[in-house]
């Protein structure tokens, strides 16, 4: 076998010695993070904020702009459909970031995907479904695409200047900066986008409201946009639950959101129904599986069978009811508790001018008028420079329409090619562009005829150039220009708005049922923060509390699985849940460990469980310097179903014990040197005020606190003895007999 050579670098390089040490290899260089994020992470962020998530005034974003760019000029405006991989593989001169984002791309802008309200892209093929998050689309060698008519609108006069271009990523070819745009897309389809530290969610609306309200705008700058702009307008379609005061936060500000329900039928003789329209923030799979998981749990029994009937016909989600049942209230509960009914919340965040900036929609459109007229004046630029050449061109002719014979005189005797020109400019008296021009003229056109029918278009010419210079100089014929746009876009490409708008009714509204089931269960809580919740019969099979090794049951309350829990820590804190979050468990287990199934702040414990259904009654919090606290138990009922209040409870003493009074009752008070008093929590004010210091209730000799209390339900042969009848009290030592063990919280 012959020995296997060395390539050329190793040649080079020498042998490998393994022994050999790398310079300055595992030295730790300081570098301060400010340095690193300033180098590293900020170039970083801009260019996804610049460069690829935000769009910018024309309505795209850089991959919207190359892809279709690139499609224009393919010529797929007007030709026939090509392969979606030929458009792909184009792109790439313009976009490096690899086929599958530029197709990805693509998808999202057809016709087939549905996402957007007026499409870019004419497709054929299995492109999926923006409301399927399960329906894959086609490779792109097996579609076909083509541009939408309305893309005539995307590139009306990009050749004559009207946009800058700039060069691609390896300066081979140009590319616009924005596209030419003659109507509002910004505000038409679509766009969402998430940068660094920012992100942007533009709702579409109906052309034909957008392109009329820019007109009222640019006509009447105080105009009332929601007078014009009635809604949003998804290509989903459904119900949009119209709210004005929301809808003008977002035309004012460019921030809030908009409620959208799903469309349905109910289809008497096969007792099911029919839901055709979603929300665009959701899909078909996620209903199907939170529908799925709420009969799971028994908060819906009236349905009998689900499934996904979309085809080419389009979307089509079927719910088989169970007999009896109210469709219009299964799909209100339904509309409560899934995504048929969710929110599209806005932030109208817009590159202008290279800077992110949040805008209504008011603001949006001066910005896009302001684009559009910088736009308009270019062509018009554009061409009027063109016509000013073409008349200086004619001009020129016009002076040899006096000596035809002269012109052919010139020609014929010069002796040198490169001698016309300059002999026609001495003859004529013309300049060499003009005497080019004649020169150029071929000798079938060197008659009075052809000569007279150029040289009649001067006086249109000079027309023409007039009043291109006057519209240069009036921002009010501007305008008009973009209006007259405006209103031949209207006519082309306006459509029915496809969301309905629903005005809520002023009559009130039922209130919403529990369909939590209900039951009666016992309801354990331990010293050390573990929860049970055992139903009557589990508690009858097995009454013997598994428990962790030195703990032990503080509370037993017997109440329903609807109950409202709360849970008081040593942090001064309460977590409020419901009974029926916890699963039904048996004694032989230890149950929920509370601080990690609520959620609670590092080194947080839980000391006390109050139970509820109406919030009515008091809680008593007695502390350590013998004040107590009487607070009600409203205080701590919220309409946000809030999960977690802080300052719950005073923190200007340790507690010793909190207690649940579902009335004013006696209470009995421990102190270190056992004295005991009796108080009527009557006595005792309630606030409202949670964090409350309380008042002063017994009366600490120096050095000693109190050390207990609970509700006093007999046992003392004199219980006079240790009542007051104002408040402090110094209390009794016990007799014999009437000491007793006391709880506590230590």
């Amino acid at each position: 076998m012959a020995p296997r050579k060395k390539n050329d670098s190793q040649s080079k390089r020498g042998p490998v010695n393994p022994n050999a040490v790398i310079e300055n290899a595992g030295v730790m260089v300081e570098q301060p993070i400010t340095e690193t994020l300033e180098k590293n992470y900020m170039p970083y962020a801009m260019s996804v904020i610049l460069s690829r998530a935000i769009p910018e005034i024309d309505g795209f974003k850089p991959s919207h702009r190359k892809l279709l760019y690139t499609m224009y000029k393919m010529g797929l405006l007007t030709s026939a459909r090509t392969k979606s991989a030929n458009v792909v593989g184009q792109t790439m001169r313009l976009n490096p970031h690899g086929d599958a984002a530029i197709y990805e791309t693509l998808v999202r802008l057809s016709r087939g995907y549905e996402a957007l309200l007026y499409p870019y892209v004419d497709s054929k093929g299995n492109f999926g479904k923006a409301y399927s998050r399960d329906m894959a689309y086609a490779a792109s060698r097996y579609t076909e695409v083509k541009l939408e008519k309305i893309c005539q609108e995307l590139f009306s006069d990009i050749d004559k200047d009207t946009v800058d271009f700039v060069d691609n990523y390896d300066a081979t070819m140009k590319e616009p900066k924005l596209l030419p745009v003659t109507y509002p897309g910004i505000l038409v389809n679509a766009n969402m986008g998430i940068a660094v530290g920012m992100a942007s969610s533009i709702c579409p609306f109906n052309l034909g409201e957008v392109c009329e309200t820019t007109i009222a705008l640019m006509n009447d700058p105080s105009h009332d946009i929601s007078s014009t702009l009635t809604a949003p307008d998804f290509p989903g379609g459904g119900y949009i639950l119209y709210n004005k005061a929301e809808l003008d936060k977002i035309y004012s500000t460019g921030r809030g959101s908009v409620t959208v329900r799903s469309r349905y039928t109910y289809d008497k003789q096969n007792n099911c129904i029919d839901i055709t329209e979603i929300p665009p923030t959701t899909t078909i799979e996620a209903i199907m599986d939170k529908v799925i998981d709420l009969i799971k749990a028994g908060r819906i029994r009236e349905i009998a069978d689900m499934r996904d009937e979309t085809d080419l016909s389009g979307l089509k989600i079927t719910i088989d009811l169970k007999r009896g049942t109210d469709p219009d209230k299964l799909m209100q509960k339904l509309f409560r508790l899934t995504p048929l009914e969710d929110n599209f919340s806005c932030n109208f965040n817009v590159l202008v001018g290279g800077m992110p900036k949040v805008m209504g929609v008011g603001e949006l459109l001066s910005e896009w008028i302001a684009f559009r007229e910088d736009c308009v004046k270019r062509r018009i630029y554009f061409d009027l420079t063109k016509k000013k050449e073409k008349l200086h061109l004619l001009r020129g002719l016009e002076k040899i329409l006096l000596d035809i014979d002269k012109a052919i005189r010139i020609v014929r005797e010069t002796e040198e090619e490169r001698e016309v020109v300059p002999n026609l400019m001495i003859g004529f008296g013309i300049d060499e562009t003009q005497a080019e021009f004649v020169a150029e003229i071929r000798l079938r056109q060197l008659n009075r005829e052809y000569i007279l029918k150029r040289t009649d278009e001067i006086g249109e010419l000079e027309k023409d150039i007039a009043e291109m210079e006057s519209t240069l100089q009036s921002r009010r014929k501007i305008r008009s220009v973009i209006t007259s746009e405006l209103r031949q876009v209207i006519k082309k490409y306006s459509q029915p708005r496809k969301s309905i708008l629903i005005f809520p009714s002023d009559e009130p509204q039922e209130a919403e049922e529990d369909d939590t089931p209900d039951y009666p269960v016992n309801l354990f809580f331990t010293r050390e923060g573990y929860f049970k919740k055992i139903t009557n019969q589990s508690l009858r099979m097995s009454a013997d509390q598994k428990l962790k090794e030195g703990d032990s049951i503080t509370q037993l309350v017997t109440a329903t699985n609807r109950s409202e829990l709360l849970f008081f820590t040593d942090k001064c804190q309460v977590y409020k849940t419901t009974a029926a979050d916890f699963d039904d468990t048996k004694a032989s287990v230890l149950g929920d460990y509370l601080p990690a199934k609520l959620g609670m702040d590092s080194g947080e414990n839980p000391v006390f469980m109050a139970v509820t259904t109406d919030y009515q009654g008091y809680l008593l919090f007695a502390f350590e310097n013998g004040k107590a606290a009487k607070v009600p138990l409203s205080a701590y009922a919220t309409k946000t179903r809030r999960r977690k209040l802080a300052n719950a409870y005073s923190d200007k003493a340790r507690l010793v014990q909190a207690l649940q009074l579902a009335e004013d009752c006696e209470v009995l008070f421990t102190s270190s040197d056992t004295r005991m008093l009796i108080v009527h929590s009557g006595l005792i004010p309630a606030k409202v005020t949670k964090d409350t210091q309380g008042v002063a209730v017994m009366a600490l000799k120096k050095k000693h606190l109190l050390v207990s209390a609970r509700i006093y339900d007999g046992g003392f042969a004199d219980p006079k003895r240790y009542m007051v009848r104002t408040l402090p009290g110094a209390g009794a030592l016990p007799k014999d007999g009437d000491a007793t063990e006391q709880l506590t919280l230590a």
